[in-house]
C-alpha cells in the first residue's frame, strides 16, 4: 500500500476528525511514535491532527499530552 492510500484509510478511520479537537479542518496524519525515533509507517501508529494540534504536539516533542 502506498503512503498516500495509508493516509487517506487514517483518515477515513478517524472520522475526518481531529482525534484531540474534533476539527474537520487542516488535517493531517501524526506518527505517534516519530519516524525520528524509528517510528513505523503502520496504521496503528498514525492519528489524524488538526494542523494547530499537530503543531502543538511536535512543541511537546511528539507526544499527545492533556494540554489540548
Amino acid at each position: 500500500m502506498s503512503y498516500r492510500d495509508l493516509h487517506r484509510q487514517v483518515l477515513e478511520r478517524d472520522g475526518w476528525r481531529c482525534q484531540v479537537c474534533g476539527s474537520m479542518q487542516n488535517l493531517q496524519v501524526h506518527h505517534l511514535k516519530l519516524r525520528s525515533r524509528s517510528g513505523g509507517d503502520e496504521e496503528q501508529n498514525l492519528i489524524t491532527l488538526c494542523a494547530e494540534c499537530h503543531e502543538r504536539t511536535h512543541r511537546y516533542n511528539g507526544r499527545l499530552k492533556t494540554y489540548l
